[in-house]
């Protein structure tokens, strides 16, 4: 070959040049000269001589670094394989409202460079070496979620082997696009997507594999994720779907990372007290409800449980979805105000039974002969059958004594009004009282309904 010589086999590619030039920097130049050797495989074989020693000699890289820019291979219709692992170290931030996952992650890649060959015995064992990132040809590897700008510190090295494999780690805060379902919130888990592609190189010139099992990095990210936060890892798969764009076919991995939310937090400060508020008026109906403190006690919860809805807001997902947890407050509410208007409507209705009570509306009578009386919307014969003037209750507070209207029959113009049921005032104030009383039963088992279905709903949630 012109200008090289024959040396064992091969060719030496640089010339010693220290017999041309003088002195010294003949020396150097020769040096250099004699580090990198070509052979019928055209595969470089650096001489590392002296690395033990004295230390790498940069010289003996340089022709390796002058090649950065071009994807090294000897045949270049031959694709690089690129082998891609990484373990999520973290996982810091998931924003319901913007719908992104962030996380850190220590993505690791693994290349061949056939241009890169040395033997470890003549370098004292040396089998492993680490070159800044600068100065090696890189795959262009990124996530296609991601929203965020790569923000890889400067500086980073890769280890280079002696039989040319490059292992290049590098850690990465990554913002990606997840679609989150907070309906279940706060059992809620997600699935997020993690999908690794090059921009540039089609499948002709750059494949995708694993550089271990999937299994292997969740067992490796849930080792090193050791925090207790909000979202705990549950699981990872993947896909190698081809991505097809135009003529063009890139190779890609995708990656179904699983996390699921840790509860506990939401479970004590907010489903409990909600809970606890919800108890405590359920037990207001066992207060009388001829009681005048029955009324203020009620406002006093329903004032209490929107402070406390206020306040706990902003631990609620703000999303385009209400989560159940919103629907469980919002029933809640709707409970409370349910049963402060029913308060005051029976408390209208037993101040009506303990004084003179005015005419009663022809669309209420049969409104409370229908769910207060004993057989419902039997005839007015039956039903004075078995209510009587006696059934006056005593107890009800009122100016009016009770002798003052048992007995007393309604004038042509109230039995009119009333529905020209016949019945006496007293009778009527049984009816109220009874209606009452009914109301009072039903709104108390709808509470002990809800609270029942509430716990029941929470501890399967929580177990599944």
């Amino acid at each position: 070959m012109e200008g090289g010589w024959p040396v064992e086999g091969g060719v030496l590619l640089c010339l010693t040049v220290s017999l041309l030039l003088p002195g010294k920097m003949g020396q150097e130049q020769g040096k250099m000269g004699m580090l990198f050797w070509a052979k019928r495989s055209n595969t470089f074989t650096i001489n590392c001589s002296g690395f033990d020693q004295h230390g790498v000699d940069p010289a003996a890289f340089q022709t390796i670094f002058n090649q950065k820019d071009f994807r090294p291979v000897i045949n270049y219709s031959i694709p690089t394989q690129v082998n891609i692992s990484f373990t999520l170290s973290a996982i810091l931030e998931v924003d319901e409202q913007l719908q992104l996952l962030t996380s850190f992650l220590w993505l690791k890649l693994i290349w061949n460079n056939p241009f890169i060959s040395w033997d470890p015995e003549e370098c004292g064992a040396i089998s492993k070496l680490t070159v800044t990132t600068e100065n090696l040809w890189l795959p262009d590897i990124f996530i296609v979620e991601s929203m965020d700008v790569d923000q890889t510190p400067e500086g980073l090295s890769a280890y280079v082997t002696n039989d040319g494999h490059i292992v290049y780690n590098k850690p990465m805060r990554v913002t990606s696009i997840c679609s989150l379902d907070i309906f279940y919130f706060p059992f809620d888990q997600q699935n997020c997507i993690l999908t690794f592609s090059s921009f540039l190189y089609t499948v002709e010139n750059m494949l995708l594999g694993m550089e271990k099992e999937v299994w292997e990095t969740v067992d490796t990210s849930r080792d090193i994720v050791r925090t207790q936060g909000e979202w705990e890892l549950l699981g990872i798969n993947k896909a190698t779907p081809k991505l097809s764009v135009g003529s063009s076919l890139f190779d890609r991995i995708m990656f179904y990372v699983a996390i699921r939310r840790r509860p506990s937090l939401y479970v004590i400060n907010l489903l409990v007290p909600s809970s606890f508020l919800i108890a405590i008026d359920a037990l207001s109906f066992y207060l009388p409800a001829e009681s005048r403190n029955r009324a203020p006690f009620k406002i006093t919860l329903l004032l209490g449980y929107n402070v406390f809805l206020l306040m706990m807001n902003k631990l609620l997902p703000a999303g385009g979805t209400p989560s159940s947890v919103r629907v469980y407050f919002a029933l809640c509410l709707s409970l409370m105000a349910v049963s402060l208007l029913e308060t005051i409507f029976i408390t209208y209705l037993l101040h009506l039974a303990t004084s003179q009570p005015p005419p009663m509306p022809r669309w209420l009578h049969p409104l409370l002969l229908y769910w207060a009386s004993p057989r419902k919307c039997c005839p007015t014969a039956l039903w004075k059958e078995n209510v009587g003037p006696g059934l006056m209750p005593t107890h009800l507070p009122g100016p009016k004594e009770p002798g003052q209207l048992v007995g007393k029959e309604l004038g042509p113009r109230e039995a009119e009004l009333n529905g020209a049921s016949g019945l006496t005032s007293t009778q009527l104030a049984d009816l109220r009282v009874q209606f009452s009383h009914m109301m009072d039963t039903f709104l108390f088992r709808l509470y002990l309904l809800f609270l029942d279905s509430s716990i029941i709903t929470v501890i399967v949630l929580w177990n599944t």
